[in-house]
């Protein structure tokens, strides 16, 4: 059952995000409101509407919070596995979305002190990863430069050929 669920969860929720879906009820509200002066504006013109927005909306959000927990549990394994694999990681963050709160907080703010204080200090490992990020940045640029000019040459000298 949970892995029929969890299927027919995901198919919605990647089906309700799409445009033609939203196009679909852009549509329906607007033959909706397009009938109000047909019904009078009567009572059961506005019940209809309202009930469909209420159980679409309700349903939705356990299919959506379905398809969200499922996503970020994956995205949990991922990381511990990231962390698992890397040597000079702290295999104590394993696992942190298992912690209260409070935990969670206190862990956050000792990160916090540890981050302002090396960017306070100037520590090397810091000011090097900014500089190659820097570099890399000023090739890529380059590179990009390069690509474009010769591809503006090819393009200048097809229209000189013909």
């Amino acid at each position: 059952m949970n892995e029929i669920f969890s299927k027919f969860a995901t198919t919605v929720a990647k089906q309700a995000g799409r445009p033609m879906v939203f196009a679909v009820a852009c549509m329906l509200l607007f033959l909706w409101a397009a009938w109000g002066p047909f019904a009078g504006f009567s009572q059961n013109w506005q019940l209809v509407v309202n009930t469909a927005t209420t159980i679409v909306t309700f349903l939705m959000v356990f299919l959506i919070q379905n398809t969200q927990n499922r996503d970020g549990m994956a995205l949990q394994i991922k990381l511990d596995e990231l962390i698992r694999a890397i040597d000079n990681a702290r295999d104590d963050f394993i696992d942190l979305e298992e912690l209260s709160e409070k935990q969670l907080d206190t862990l956050r703010e000792k990160l916090g002190h540890l981050g302002k204080h090396a960017r306070s200090h100037g520590i090397p490992e810091i000011e090097d990863a900014t500089g190659h990020v820097e570099k890399a940045a000023s090739e890529l640029h380059a590179t990009v430069g390069r690509a474009r000019s010769a591809l503006l040459g090819r393009r200048q000298g097809r229209q000189q050929g013909s």
